[in-house]
């Protein structure tokens, strides 16, 4: 009986675990005007006709906080991985000095910034919705175990364990998005 209970808390944990997860990939991508190699994450270079991650054709690294390099692993892929950052919309223009790709990040313009902390609101919504989903679909569970002859007071328990697990969530989730917004604005 409790364990359904019990089964329905893990499984919502391991949701908002999961949820709090894509969070920071989210926000790890999210530039706040210094240079970083997980700006590049989301870049795919044509290899020899298949779409293949920057950093499996070559080694990103900063030089300062403004500026990226890339070591690409062959030498003939530097002009394909430039075309990629190109057209990968992230407003970076990498120069080709015959050795590597250094890219100088611009500074952000205080409108920019502005989008990107809207841009980080977003994301954390996102989690919050994800977080809440989880705790309907745990509540969902646990009140279905009463049919299997789960006390009423099991019931009241579990839903009160899985709504403190989805307010802490919540306050990392606006923790998380406030860190972010203060590392974007600052100039």
């Amino acid at each position: 009986m409790s364990e359904m209970i019990d089964l329905a808390f893990e499984s919502a944990q391991d949701d908002m675990k999961n949820a709090m997860e894509r969070l920071d990939s989210e926000l790890r991508k999210i530039r706040a005007g210094k240079a970083h190699p997980n700006m590049l994450e989301s870049v795919k270079v044509d290899y020899y006709g298949s779409l293949t991650p920057l950093s499996q054709v070559g080694n990103v690294s900063t030089t300062d906080p403004r500026t990226l390099m890339i070591q690409a692993y062959e030498k003939s892929m530097l002009d394909p991985i430039a075309s990629a950052i190109i057209n990968s919309n992230l407003g970076l223009n990498p120069m080709n000095n015959g050795e590597v790709l250094i890219i100088s990040v611009p500074m952000l313009t205080e409108e920019r910034r502005r989008d990107l902390a809207k841009q980080a609101k977003a994301v954390g919504e996102n989690a919050k919705v994800s977080i809440r989903n989880a705790r309907k679909d745990a509540n969902d569970a646990i009140k279905s175990s009463k049919e299997d002859g789960a006390s009423e007071d099991a019931i009241k328990a579990g839903e009160a364990n899985v709504q403190s697990l989805t307010d802490d969530h919540a306050k990392q989730v606006d923790s998380r998005i406030a860190s972010k917004e203060a590392d974007i604005m600052t100039v």
